[in-house]
């Protein structure tokens, strides 16, 4: 088993830090991080705590996995690797196709004047 652990259903006010505290109750934390949106900054309400051994992976889980958090009964169960995901490329916005698409983006009105 991994030492790093999935935790989910976070509330969207919970810090690195209050992550890290939750999680020194089952050991010793190598690091906490909660998963911001990149554009907003703001939590996405999950995130990742890496537990020093094994054994304190076990016993987080045990110990915190539906537990509340901050008024949210928490989720926490071993990560899984992340998949390499394609990149799509970016075709000049929504709803329509790229640039020169007449159609335009959005409720697919017509442009052409």
């Amino acid at each position: 088993m991994a030492t790093k652990l999935f935790v989910g259903s976070l509330a969207y006010t919970v810090t690195d830090e209050e992550l890290a505290e939750v999680f020194a109750e089952a050991g010793t934390v190598e690091s906490a991080k909660v998963i911001l949106d990149r554009d907003t900054q703001r939590s996405k309400g999950f995130g990742f705590v890496e537990m020093s051994t094994e054994e304190e992976a076990k016993a987080a889980i045990e110990k915190l996995n539906g537990k509340e958090v901050s008024g949210r009964t928490i989720v926490v169960n071993e990560a899984r690797p992340q998949e390499n995901r394609e990149r799509r490329p970016f075709n000049g916005g929504g709803g329509g196709g790229g640039r020169n698409d007449y159609r335009g983006g959005g409720g697919g009105r017509d442009r052409r004047y």
